[in-house]
């Protein structure tokens, strides 16, 4: 196999795995407001995130970093043209990490709903925006021959962009209230599964439309089986949850995710970046892919700190899965 489907396949699995873990880090967040009916609750729910949010922005960091190494025009043109939308995700994010470690400094109900705010913010914008750049990316963008961007921030505010976005901002939801069955007890745990009844048939309504506008328009007849493998988990998990089996409910929107993150690169195959101007300006895995050379020391490096990173983050996993519950919040005296 090639280096440069090697690399391109390899930036698919780290947006995979950025969007499962990150996904219902973004959920957890953006039901804030829904699921924490007072201070003890919203504490309990960051607490489900809290040892592991900042792990899972790493996946975010490695696919840049890997997508400007790999394929150097593709981050150019992409980052470019997607300058505005990606520079709220990134002042978004930068807010939700404050927030995070700032709601709790000042012991003040107005402090800390400030910084719930910045939270719910700082989950829904990544949320929305990831949807609708991921899905113009899939559908082409104006791109000239020397593969600049030519469009405008209306370009990329198309209805089949936004409904992608939607789609994120539903299934990231989702995601995030089994997780909160998952992870907690009681009250809050509850409260999340009757959440879980009320979005789960829109949510599901939103994504099939996706699904199919993209395997109609955008799509190739051999990835229509991973399409439909992403509805079919998606739907597995939603029953799973409305039975209150938490467990094969997060799997079931995991592997929704991951259908779906599979769909989406395996249309855009060999392009990284198709061209709506003219299919010979398009990016593709040949002219946008860095040197032989880079693209080999690359793998190498990729070979022995891959295995580090996935164990190390298992290993966090696997110390904090116990389920928490407002008795394991401490009081203050």
């Amino acid at each position: 196999m090639h280096l440069t489907t090697v690399w391109f396949i390899l930036i698919a699995v780290l947006w995979t795995g950025y969007f499962v873990l990150e996904g219902f880090d973004f959920g957890v967040g953006i039901l804030m407001p829904l699921l924490g009916d007072d201070d003890t609750d919203r504490r309990v729910l960051v607490n489900t995130i809290g040892p592991v949010w900042d792990g899972n922005e790493v996946w975010l960091l490695t696919a840049g970093g890997a997508t400007f190494a790999a394929f150097p025009e593709w981050y150019a043109s992409l980052f470019s043209g997607f300058y505005l939308p990606l520079l709220l995700i990134l002042l978004a994010l930068i807010v939700r990490g404050v927030a995070f470690e700032f709601r709790g400094k000042i012991d003040s109900d107005r402090w800390r709903r400030n910084w719930d705010r910045a939270i719910f913010w700082g989950s829904a914008v990544p949320a929305l925006l990831w949807g609708v750049a991921f899905a113009n990316i899939v559908r082409g963008v104006p791109l000239d021959a020397e593969h600049q961007f030519t469009g405008t921030l209306l370009t990329l505010l198309n209805p089949f962009g936004l409904l992608g976005g939607l789609t994120t901002l539903g299934v990231f939801t989702l995601h995030g209230a089994v997780f909160v069955a998952l992870k907690t007890t009681g009250e809050l745990r509850d409260r999340a599964l009757r959440l879980i009844g009320l979005i789960s048939l829109p949510v599901a309504a939103i994504a099939a439309g996706f699904l199919i506008w993209t395997q109609i328009s955008y799509g190739r007849a051999e990835v229509w089986p991973v399409a439909l493998l992403a509805a079919v988990a998606l739907l597995a998990g939603i029953f799973a949850a409305r039975a209150g089996r938490e467990g094969w409910a997060f799997l079931g929107t995991a592997l929704a995710t991951v259908f779906t993150v599979v769909m989406l690169f395996g249309n855009l195959w060999p392009n990284v970046l198709p061209s709506s101007t003219a299919a010979a300006n398009s990016l593709t895995v040949h002219n946008a892919a860095s040197s032989a050379y880079t693209l080999g020391v690359m793998t190498w490096v990729a070979v022995v700190f891959t295995p580090i990173v996935l164990a190390y983050q298992a290993w966090t996993y696997w110390v904090f899965r116990r389920r928490i519950s407002r008795s394991d919040i401490a009081v203050p005296s």
